[in-house]
């Protein structure tokens, strides 16, 4: 039986990190009518935190 490496815990943990930055109590904290740049704060977290997951799953994925 193969040992899962060191990659697999960090590609569940990355999951882990989504499901919860996309969970309905976090996105509630940024649904305010306030705007960044002319841009409403929950559409800039929503692509702040889609840029975080994209750009850690790139290091943990290129990293072997």
């Amino acid at each position: 039986m193969n040992r899962p490496n060191i990659k697999t815990y960090r590609l569940a943990a990355m999951f882990v990190l989504g499901v919860l930055l996309f969970n309905y109590p976090l996105l509630a904290l940024f649904n305010h009518p306030t705007l960044v740049a002319g841009i409403p704060i929950l559409y800039v977290y929503a692509f702040v935190a889609w840029a975080l997951l994209v750009a850690l799953l790139m290091l943990v994925i290129e990293r072997t």
